[in-house]
């Protein structure tokens, strides 16, 4: 019999539904229960994509045997931590004070009836192994100190609450004014950490770092600081060559597990690819490196083709990874959440190869360029019997080696990568989740704009459009958002993120577009920040709403984790929309949420790299220009900036838009010409009606500097 599970949204939750463990959501229902039977609470957390999520499912959850034993000592609560990322961040962080090791997923933890933890982990298998303890002899004992210590229980729940509340920063008194320091910092603990060998930060398993990348490349157009500049693209351009990206059909697995980006784990994120695209598109406009500009049209190219839900998509069942009939068409306009590491029950079965696959596929002459290309020459690199395929060698010495011209390696390369891709899309694919997530919408919203902005892509740029009005249709209820979207129903309560990364892709998609709608939206968003989310008294920004409903803990992060820090991200988006609407109130919560982070910034600069870029916007406020002009005379312009700094603002306003703010509502020249309109916080240059004097102004080389006194 289906269990509580069965009327929920989450893919990852339905997945459970049948399971004969006695799971409940999270809610009240649930916690009543628990108070009723004076039972202790078992906390499951996961997410569809999640491999040992399976496992654990498959060893513990699918049997009857420890099903029976669930059930019998606890209440059980499973819970999707992308839908609820208030809960995971709160049991998380407890597990870390509870057994001074970092979590992960599935997480599994043991709560009093009324929320506060005594025990937990990650994985169990059911009976112990490898030096972990079987789950089937863990759980009475876990019961049974809920019940006979349970003075114990409380003195240490006292003690993390108050650990909690230790956490949430302080405003200093009499703290240092701003200054470039944290910046500089930052700078030097990245440096320290930059693995100089194959680029990235760290040691395996090695993940992408977007914000801190991004920060590099910021300060390397700020400054013209080139060390930054090389730890970004460096960095860039092994991830692209690598087995963490997908050499045949585009976007980026979650991380990798080796110290070379050669082997991922295989599932895919929107919350990745989306910033990834922004920093591709970026630092291709420095570099002019061609691998850049593949790299983001491969991915922004499978991003349409299967993570959005306008137009032909293969369905995909989340569940089995079966692929269903080809050219299933959607009506919405959101980007899914996920696709899964496995498929038919094995991690990354989907996107490996055999050599005598490879061979039967390809033509002779193919074969010999692409098996050096791509590593098959030699051992294999996954499982010791398959072949994830990464760049190895350039194909310059790959054409060279065969006696061909780099012309015809391409060539054969394009043709064999075709066959390849063709022949994989006949396997079962990994299952996808396909809830629409409000807060990695905004990172992918901003990912595609800036991209199609950068490659002049209104494919691309369209994509991300459809995307914001799929959310305001849909997950915009009564002025407020909701977090999530799946098969007809929004609901969630949604978070900061959520307002932060939505808000920072509008301002980011009406330099591709300017849209009136977009505009309002974004002020819409940044109102209820205010109203629902900042903390008036000490300054920043709660992760919940005021209204939201009571949990253990109300979290205010300023570390960036897999995804930036929702308060820098608010804070950038605060700054640049009070400069561009004049808007006094949301400078001055930026302002206080920087004061209060400020000491974090100084002691732990490199962790706080989002908040970093605020600090910077802060020190120099952003360069915006405008242009106003006839619409069709407006198109030249706007192609002359569209290779603007990622730290500048460009918004082409065209002659017949009515009712702009003051701020953006410039005169328009008189003879139906273009004009622009170049300012720096409050101060603006005269009026620029020459598009060469612009440019040289504003120096478009792939910066832009400004002659305002810093």
């Amino acid at each position: 019999m289906p269990n509580h599970l069965e009327r929920e949204t989450s893919p990852y939750l339905l997945q459970h539904a049948d399971n004969p463990v006695n799971w409940y959501p999270w809610g009240e229902e649930a916690q009543t229960l628990a108070r009723a039977q004076n039972k202790p609470i078992l906390l499951s957390i996961g997410y569809s994509a999640c491999h040992w999520c399976h496992v654990m499912a498959h060893e513990c959850f699918e049997d009857a045997e420890v099903a029976s034993a669930m059930n019998r000592h606890f209440i059980n609560i499973k819970v999707d931590r992308e839908e609820r990322p208030d809960i995971d961040q709160i049991y998380q962080t407890a597990l870390y004070m509870l057994t001074r090791r970092n979590g992960g997923w599935p997480l599994t933890v043991f709560l009093t009836p009324d929320q506060k933890p005594f025990f937990g982990g990650t994985y169990f298998p059911k009976t112990a192994r490898h030096g972990l303890p079987g789950f089937l002899d863990l759980l009475p004992r876990v019961a049974e100190t809920y019940h006979v210590r349970g003075a114990d229980i409380e003195r240490q729940a006292a003690s993390l609450l108050k650990s909690f509340v230790n956490m949430l920063p302080s405003r200093s008194t009499g703290g240092p004014a701003f200054s470039e320091q944290p910046l500089a910092r930052a700078l030097a603990e990245l440096e320290d950490r930059f693995d100089s060998a194959n680029g990235g930060f760290g040691d395996a398993p090695k993940f992408f770092h977007p914000t801190e990348l991004e920060f590099c490349l910021r300060r390397y157009f700020a400054e013209d600081n080139h060390e930054a500049l090389h730890m970004a693209a460096f960095t860039l351009k092994k991830m692209a060559e690598g087995g963490v990206y997908d050499q045949l059909g585009g976007g980026f697995c979650r991380y990798s597990t080796d110290p070379f980006w050669r082997i991922p784990h295989f599932e895919k994120m929107l919350y990745d690819n989306g910033p990834l695209l922004r920093l591709y598109a970026d630092a291709w406009l420095t570099t002019h490196d061609p691998l850049f500009e593949q790299t983001v049209d491969e991915t922004a190219g499978w991003v349409m083709r299967e993570m959005q839900g306008s137009g032909p998509q293969g369905s995909v069942d989340v569940q089995t990874g079966n692929k269903g009939s080809a050219g299933r068409r959607t009506t919405e306009g959101g980007y899914y959440s996920t696709l899964d590491a496995d498929s038919e029950n094995e991690e990354g079965k989907f996107y490996v190869w055999d050599l005598g696959d490879v061979a039967q596929i390809l033509s002779p002459e193919e074969y010999a360029v692409v098996a050096p290309y791509y590593g098959l020459s030699g051992n294999p690199n996954f499982e010791d019997k398959h072949w994830n395929l990464g760049i190895t060698q350039p194909l310059a010495d790959v054409a060279l080696h065969v006696c061909i011209s780099e012309e015809e390696a391409q060539l054969r390369l394009a043709s064999a990568r075709k066959r390849l891709l063709s022949k994989r899309e006949l396997r079962v694919h990994p299952g996808r989740d396909e809830k629409i997530l409000t807060s990695w919408n905004g990172l992918m919203i901003k990912g595609m704009a800036r991209a199609g902005r950068v490659f002049a892509r209104e494919d691309w740029v369209r994509s991300a459009s459809v995307a914001v009005d799929f959310i305001r249709s849909t997950l915009w209820r009564n002025n407020r958002l909701l977090a999530t979207y799946k098969d007809g129903r929004s609901h969630l309560n949604a978070y900061l993120d959520d307002y932060a990364f939505l808000l920072d892709g509008l301002l980011e998609l009406m330099q591709a577009e300017f849209r009136q709608t977009d505009l309002d939206f974004a002020v819409a968003l940044a109102d209820v920040l205010l109203e629902q989310f900042e903390d008036t008294g000490e300054g920043g920004f709660f992760f919940t709403s005021h209204d939201h409903e009571k949990l253990i803990h109300r979290a205010k992060p300023g570390h960036d984790s897999a995804t930036p820090s929702g308060n820098g991200v608010v804070v950038s988006g605060l700054q640049r929309l009070g400069h561009l609407l004049g808007e006094f109130r949301y400078l001055q919560a930026a302002e206080r949420a920087l004061e209060l982070f400020y000491p974090s910034l100084s002691h732990y600069p490199g962790s706080c790299c989002s908040l970093l870029i605020a600090l910077e916007q802060s020190l120099s406020p952003p360069q915006i220009i405008v242009l106003r002009g006839p619409a069709d005379a407006l198109a030249e312009w706007k192609d002359a900036l569209r290779r603007a700094s990622p730290c500048s603002l460009v918004f082409a306003l065209p002659a017949e838009l009515v009712g702009l703010p003051a701020s953006l509502s410039k005169p328009a020249a008189l003879d139906n010409t273009v004009n622009a309109w170049v300012c720096s916080g409050e101060k603006c240059l005269p009026e620029i009606t020459d598009l060469q004097e612009l440019l040289r102004v504003s120096e478009i080389q792939g910066k832009i500097r400004f002659p305002f006194n810093k």
